[in-house]
C-alpha cells in the first residue's frame, strides 16, 4: 500500500483495511517539500491498522524539474495550462517499483495505490493506462511473475471524483484531519490554502457536503469549487 498521508492515499488504505486486507504501507521520502505528509503517513498507518509502515529514502531531488522537489520552482499559486510544474518526474514509475520490490520480498501479489484520473492536476503517470503498463512491467520483470504469480496493481480510486472519495474515506470513518495534501505544508502541516493540491481537496469536500477539516495556516480559504 502506497502511503503518502495525503487525502487519497489515506482513503485507499482505510477502504483495503474495510475490505479485509492486512496492509504493509510504504512512503516515500523522496526529497518533497511538504515534508509534513511523511509524518502524516507514519499517523494514519497505525489509525488505520496497518501491518507494518516503512519509509524509503530516495532523492529525485536529484535530477529536478519538479517544483515540489527544486526549491528554485515556485508552487503556482493560481490554476495553470497543461501539466502543473509540481509534476514529479518518474515518481509514480518509482514509487511502484519500490513497492513491487517490497511486495515481491514480503510475498504478497498486490499492489495499492490512491491514483486519481478524475479531480486531479493532470499527472500522466495517474492514468489508468499507466497503472495496466505498469502491471504488465511487474509481471515481465520479477522472479515471481515470470514463475507463474502474478502481480495486480490496484487503484480503486481512480475513477472517482474527489467528492466520492471523500464520501468513502467517511463512510470508512477516515478522519481526514489527519491528512496533508497541501504542496507546500509548513512543518505543522497546516495548508497554504492556495495550492493547486489545496484547492482540488477543498473543492471536493464541498461538492461532498462535508465539512473541511484541513488546518489551514491563514485561516479558511474562500470556496474552491472547480469549473463544470
Amino acid at each position: 500500500m502506497l502511503l503518502s498521508g495525503g487525502l487519497d492515499s489515506s482513503t485507499c488504505l482505510a477502504l483495503a483495511r474495510a475490505e479485509g486486507y492486512a496492509c504493509h504501507a510504504l512512503s516515500v521520502d523522496y526529497g518533497q517539500r511538504h515534508r509534513a505528509e511523511l509524518e502524516a503517513a507514519s499517523r494514519l498507518a497505525r489509525v488505520l491498522g496497518a501491518s507494518s509502515h516503512r519509509v524509503v529514502r530516495i532523492d529525485l531531488g536529484a535530477i529536478g524539474g519538479s517544483a515540489l522537489t527544486d526549491p528554485g520552482i515556485a508552487v503556482p499559486e493560481t490554476p495553470t495550462e497543461g501539466i502543473p510544474v509540481t509534476y514529479v518526474p518518474a515518481r509514480n514509475t518509482t514509487l511502484l517499483a519500490l513497492a513491487l520490490g517490497l511486495a515481491e520480498t514480503l510475498d504478497v501479489r498486490r499492489i495499492f495505490i490512491g491514483a486519481n484520473a478524475v479531480d486531479y492536476s493532470g499527472y500522466p503517470d495517474c492514468r489508468p493506462a499507466f497503472i495496466e503498463a505498469f502491471e504488465t512491467l511487474a509481471n515481465l520483470a520479477t522472479r515471481a511473475g515470470v514463475e507463474g504469480h502474478r502481480f495486480h496493481i490496484h487503484a480503486p480510486l481512480i475513477a472517482l471524483t474527489k467528492a466520492e472519495i471523500i464520501r468513502t474515506g467517511v463512510a470508512h470513518g477516515l478522519d481526514y484531519a489527519l491528512t496533508v495534501s497541501c504542496y507546500q505544508a509548513d512543518a505543522e502541516g497546516r495548508a497554504c490554502g492556495v495550492c493547486d493540491s489545496c484547492r482540488i481537496r477543498r473543492a471536493g469536500f464541498e461538492a461532498a457536503g462535508v465539512p473541511d477539516p484541513t488546518r489551514y495556516r491563514h485561516g479558511p480559504p474562500g470556496p474552491a469549487r472547480q469549473p463544470p
